[in-house]
């Protein structure tokens, strides 16, 4: 999926791109932060997926240096979830725009009827279980319906998104990119996308770094709309499990997750870096939902580590949130 972003939209072509000149100001520069500072977002995704989920985003955003959140409106426990931010105002929390059920025995359903979008649909009558098959059967026009349409759930519990991002990455497709891009405009919501230098995640996706301008293209155009704008977006942690013959146990786990938060925060360049995870609280029941529990859990225990605030602190790293950059760039004139 990633590896289609770097061919997208609107008829870009990639000479047309190269033609952009190589920026060498970081978004976060731009919004006013200290000159070679890593500035980062612990955001979780997925609340509102499970009492779980919603459990596990709490401790990390209470309890732990985490950030951002955003939810997944389509989802059974959405309803917790936002009594919780009615009672936590300033939790930085946004619309997790979701086009996709992959979970095979708990599913969620479209939030437009099947008259509307009957291309969302699979035949259990739930989302498609993967990006492939949404690119497959919905249009673009059906896309823009349903996100609107979760975008205006969000607003009817009377409270206003912080941003919005995509859950697995759906709305990257080069088949619907254009829409996220439109109501990100429209709306005047930010949106996760990573406009610039973009090290880590063409490092992750061994993607060219040369083909890091059809990044910036869309960076700029959403920068020009007087959006804040990421450098750089890290979505790995899903993918750290403990080694083989560890024992699965809550020390083990925060551990070996808080090291490796550690050496992406070494790694990651100065600028402004989305790092994404996903915190839960599991029980029995959500091993009924999914294996992911283990590493979910690992999440949210090094979001909840003091070792890894620690070490935040003492590299000068800087912990933001959408709501300080859309404040931030409401007051650059650029």
């Amino acid at each position: 999926m990633l590896k289609l972003l770097f061919l997208l939209i609107t008829g870009i072509g990639l000479m047309d791109c190269l033609t952009v000149c190589a920026q060498t100001e970081t978004y976060a520069e731009k919004l006013g932060f200290p000159k070679g500072r890593k500035v980062v977002l612990f955001h979780v995704d997925d609340a509102g997926m499970s009492y779980e989920s919603n459990v596990g985003t709490m401790n990390a955003l209470d309890k732990g240096i985490a950030s951002s959140t955003s939810v997944m409106m389509p989802c059974g426990w959405v309803p917790q979830f936002f009594d919780y931010l009615r009672k936590h105002p300033t939790i930085d929390a946004g619309v997790h725009l979701t086009l996709t059920s992959e979970w095979d025995n708990y599913r969620w359903t479209p939030l437009v009827g099947r008259e509307k979008a009957p291309g969302l649909y699979d035949e259990q009558g739930a989302f498609w279980h993967s990006v492939a098959q949404v690119v497959e059967h919905a249009s673009p026009d059906e896309v823009e319906t349903e996100i609107r349409a979760q975008l205006a759930r969000y607003r009817s519990f009377g409270l206003q998104p912080t941003h919005m991002d995509s859950h697995m990455g759906t709305l990257f497709e080069p088949k619907f990119l254009p829409k996220y891009v439109k109501l990100a405009i429209e709306e005047k919501i930010p949106i996760l996308f990573p406009g610039g230098h973009a090290s880590l995640i063409i490092k992750a996706n061994n993607i060219p770094a040369s083909l890091q301008q059809l990044l910036q293209q869309v960076g700029q155009q959403l920068w020009n709309a007087g959006l804040p704008v990421l450098d750089d977006l890290d979505g790995t942690s899903y993918g750290w499990n403990l080694p083989a013959g560890t024992a699965m146990t809550d020390e083990n786990l925060r551990s070996y997750k808080t090291q490796k938060f550690i050496e992406l925060l070494k790694a990651a360049r100065p600028g402004l870096t989305y790092i994404i995870m996903h915190c839960t609280a599991p029980t029995e029941v959500f091993s009924q939902i999914s294996t992911s529990g283990p590493t979910r859990k690992g999440d949210m225990l090094a979001m909840m580590d003091p070792a890894l605030r620690a070490f935040v602190e003492n590299e000068g790293i800087i912990v933001t949130t959408w709501r300080e950059l859309a404040e931030r760039r409401r007051k650059v004139v650029k």
